[in-house]
């Protein structure tokens, strides 16, 4: 082998180890080499879940940078976030630790926020949110469980009888229906005979039901009611347009009840009729006396008699002669 092609050769394998070292270092780091480093955001949790460095930070599901390390801080946890420089974040938006799948590892969502919010700065503390973990949702699902359980052993004893000797509700009811079987057997025969006995159209439900005449009278009733009230309704018009004439003073009865002038007339009407009749009943008067003197009366039949008596001898007088005579019986 000549010199040049071995020098071909190892100058080729030179390459692919710098190019194996090169891709080896960039794993191994994170691309830190060519990647802008961008700025950091702290976020605070009571608990991160298990969060460790590397793990992304999202928005809107776009990877937008990752925890760079984490940290307590007194009482609670925190996350240092390293977000690319070209990101900016709003002021009111707001990180979770989101869980990416039962088997996957967690890592930090970020929202929009608002579009008028001014952008955090860098090494600024952004808002957090605490969601629910797998383990807490396991351990509620458990707990859940063992209440589940719980009712389904009192409705199981509920059922079944309380152990003691007690009677369960299966039991209740097996025996209520084996002391009431012949009376069950009688009620289901009894409604049979009376569904047969509709079907077969005897009795008024049977006739309502199968007799088409009862059906149009039924109908034809239901229009003379809707008849009556449509009238019952036009009396009440009527009656409403005359109370409300009376309220307005229009007619006789109007008058009376809100015309005071009209009132005070019927009053005075009312206090002469009472004084005539007060006199009538004192004998005051020419009807006073007609009514209570006896004597008038007797006068009257008197002069009835007497004039009965001139009438009857008027046939042979003449006119003249007729006058004197009844002149003469009467005085």
């Amino acid at each position: 082998m000549n010199n040049p092609q071995q020098a071909a050769r190892v100058g080729l394998f030179f390459l692919l180890g710098v190019a194996l070292t090169w891709v080896t270092f960039e794993t191994l780091s994170g691309g830190k080499i060519l990647k802008d480093d961008g700025y950091r955001l702290i976020a605070g949790f009571e608990t991160l879940k298990e969060l460790k460095v590397g793990d992304e930070v999202r928005m809107a599901g776009v990877k937008i940078g990752d925890v760079a390390h984490t940290r307590l801080a007194g009482r609670r946890a925190e996350a240092v976030l390293r977000i690319a420089s070209s990101v900016k974040i709003k002021s009111d938006a707001h990180a979770s630790i989101i869980m990416a799948g039962l088997i996957g590892s967690n890592y930090i969502g970020i929202d929009l926020g608002s579009a008028n919010a001014p952008d955090l700065p860098p090494g600024a503390e952004i808002q957090t949110r605490s969601t629910p973990d797998l383990n807490s949702v396991m351990t509620q699902i458990g707990e859940m469980g063992k209440k589940l359980e719980a009712a389904l052993g009192n409705l199981g004893g509920a059922l079944s009888g309380d152990g003691q000797g007690g009677p369960g509700l299966l039991q209740k009811v097996d025996l209520l229906v084996t002391e009431n079987r012949e009376n069950l057997s009688k009620a289901t025969a009894n409604l049979q005979e009376i569904t047969a006995k509709v079907n077969r159209g005897e009795g008024t439900l049977g006739r309502m039901i199968n007799d088409p005449s009862l059906h149009d009278d039924l109908v034809a009733s239901i229009a003379e009611i809707k008849a009556g009230a449509t009238e019952a309704k036009t009396f009440l018009a009527n009656a409403q347009s005359i109370v409300d004439e009376v309220k307005a003073g229009k007619g006789a009865i109007g008058a009376l009840v809100f015309d005071q002038k009209a009132g005070d007339d019927l009053k005075a009407s009312i206090a002469n009729l009472r004084a005539v009749s007060d006199k009538i009943a004192q004998d005051e008067g020419t009807l006073g006396k007609l009514l209570s003197d006896d004597s008038i009366l007797r006068d009257a039949q008197a002069i009835m008699k007497k004039a009965d008596r001139a009438l009857d001898g008027m046939d042979d007088t003449g006119p003249i002669t007729a006058v004197g005579v009844i002149a003469n019986g009467l005085f």
